[in-house]
C-alpha cells in the first residue's frame, strides 16, 4: 500500500499554510560542512540534533552504512560536488552501531531478490560482466574499520584537496553520542 496519495494531501496544506518557511535557506551549507552518513531512520532527527545543527547548516550525503565503494561512484560524486560547488570545507563521516549493513549477507539478499522475481539469469549476467554481487552488496563486520576505510579513500581520493578536513565518528542511534574514529 503506498502512502503516495496521504503524502500529497498533506503537502497541498503544507504549502497552502506555507508551512515552509521556517526552513527556507540557500543551497549552501551555513557552516561549509557535508556529512556522508548511514541512510537508518534513526539518524534522520537525531544526527543533526546531536550535532547541533539546524536545516540550512549542513549538506547530508546518505548511503547505506555511510560506505563509500567506489572511489568514482555517485557518493564521492556528491562529496565533490559539496567541496567544489557549494563551498563544503569540511567532511564528516559518521557510522553508526547497531548497523544493519553489518548484518548483510550477500547470499542471502540474492536469494529474496531471487524470491521477488529477479531471474538467476539476470544474476549470473552481472556476475559473468564483471560485478561481482557478492562482493558489491557485501557490508561490514565492524563500523570502526569501514568509517576509516571511507574516510581514507576520500582523503587520498585524486580530486580531493589537501586542505579539506576529513573526519570520521560513529554515532549511538539510541542516545546521539558521538565517538571519533579519525579526526
Amino acid at each position: 500500500m503506498s502512502l503516495l496519495n496521504d503524502i500529497l494531501d498533506f503537502n497541498k496544506i503544507f504549502v497552502a499554510e506555507k508551512q515552509y518557511e521556517p526552513y527556507i535557506t540557500s543551497k549552501f551549507p551555513d557552516k561549509k560542512i557535508v556529512i556522508l552518513t548511514c541512510m537508518d531512520a534513526r539518524l534522520f532527527e537525531l544526527l543533526p540534533k546531536a550535532m547541533n545543527f539546524k536545516n540550512g547548516d549542513v549538506k547530508i550525503v546518505k548511503s547505506a552504512g555511510a560506505v563509500i565503494n567506489h572511489p568514482f561512484g555517485g557518493i564521492m560524486r556528491s562529496l565533490l560536488v559539496a567541496v567544489y560547488e557549494l563551498n563544503a570545507e569540511e567532511i564528516y563521516i559518521i557510522g553508526h552501531y547497531d548497523c544493519g549493513m553489518s548484518a548483510i549477507k550477500p547470499e542471502k539478499m540474492l536469494q529474496k531478490m531471487l524470491d521477488r522475481g529477479i531471474q538467476q539469469e539476470t544474476i549470473n549476467m552481472l556476475n559473468y560482466s564483471g560485478v561481482k554481487l557478492t562482493d558489491w552488496l557485501r557490508g561490514f563486520e565492524d563500523v570502526h574499520e569501514s568509517v576509516r576505510h571511507s574516510v581514507d579513500m576520500v582523503r587520498n581520493h585524486p580530486l580531493i584537496v589537501k586542505d579539506v578536513a576529513v573526519h570520521g565518528l560513529v554515532i549511538d542511534p539510541s542516545t546521539g553520542r558521538l565517538d571519533i574514529v579519525e579526526s
